[in-house]
């Protein structure tokens, strides 16, 4: 009796005007290499972060994908133009965020 986990991205995502790639990854649990439950995690990763600094400047940065898959760091890399980052910096400066 075998019991395994699998952890699958099963789903990748490009939306918005920003280019937010939202990644779905399933958790499988197989007994015998038949499976027994499947449950879902998504999280989802913006091109820039911003904050506000006591001054009234921001701090713009740039999300750090190189801990997530190869293939989420190739779409990241093909979508996050300079021009979707500054649009997006743009956006969070708008926003006040």
């Amino acid at each position: 009796m075998a019991i395994t986990k699998e952890l699958i991205e099963d789903k990748i995502e490009v939306v918005g005007d920003y280019k937010t790639i939202q990644v779905r990854t399933a958790t499988v649990i197989k007994e015998d290499g038949v499976e027994l439950s499947r449950s879902f995690h998504r999280h989802a990763l913006e091109c820039v972060s911003s904050v506000k600094n006591d001054d009234d400047s921001w701090t713009h940065t740039d999300t750090d994908v190189s801990g997530e898959s190869t293939e989420v760091q190739g779409i990241a890399s093909a979508v996050w133009t300079t021009e979707v980052k500054n649009a997006k910096k743009t956006a969070n400066e708008n926003a006040g965020v």
